[in-house]
């Protein structure tokens, strides 16, 4: 079934996680680039209308852009992270597009609350373990990676690839 996502780019960290997303990370083979999740799910890409387009833009534009820093790891059971500082502007990014679009909570309302984060690894717990790992080793040498927030992005997967639909600049 196709769907939609709203994410934050993060070309930064690329250099850090690419390989290790590109073996444990299965959206990375289907064009899901390095990201902080925004909104996903979001509603089919056959309902996004430019009515939701232009609602998504005013949403986005009164938000000023920011910086972040990725240096931190985290877990969940099946899934290898790196965790945004600062979170609250990505996590007041999603509760903008939330209270705009109720219909659509975070991941289907499955979970409480918003963590935001890079998913470096997910899928099982072996695999989640062996990334971490890489990854802890990876970032000993090299200095946090720093991030700008400029733009959230509308992804859609209805050829089977996800691919950008549209931007939306934060205010600069």
């Amino acid at each position: 079934m196709a769907a939609s996502a709203l994410i934050v780019k993060t070309p930064e960290a690329d250099a850090v996680v690419g390989s290790l997303r590109n073996r444990y990370d299965a959206t990375s083979k289907l064009g899901v680039p390095a990201h902080i999740t925004i909104l996903f799910p979001f509603m089919p890409p056959e309902s996004v209308t430019p009515e939701v387009l232009n609602r998504l833009r005013s949403i986005f534009a009164t938000v000023p852009a920011f910086s972040y820093t990725l240096d931190s790891i985290g877990r969940f059971e099946k899934t290898t992270y790196l965790a945004p500082v600062p979170a609250e502007p990505f996590i007041a990014l999603t509760t903008r597009v939330v209270k705009q679009f109720p219909e659509f909570p975070p991941y289907s309302g499955q979970y409480a609350g918003v963590i935001p984060h890079l998913t470096v690894a997910h899928g099982d717990e072996r695999s989640a373990t062996i990334a971490e790992t890489e990854l802890t080793t990876g970032m000993r040498s090299r200095p946090p990676i720093v991030g700008q927030c400029n733009a959230v992005s509308l992804l859609e997967n209805s050829s089977g690839l996800w691919r950008e639909a549209c931007a939306f600049e934060l205010l600069r």
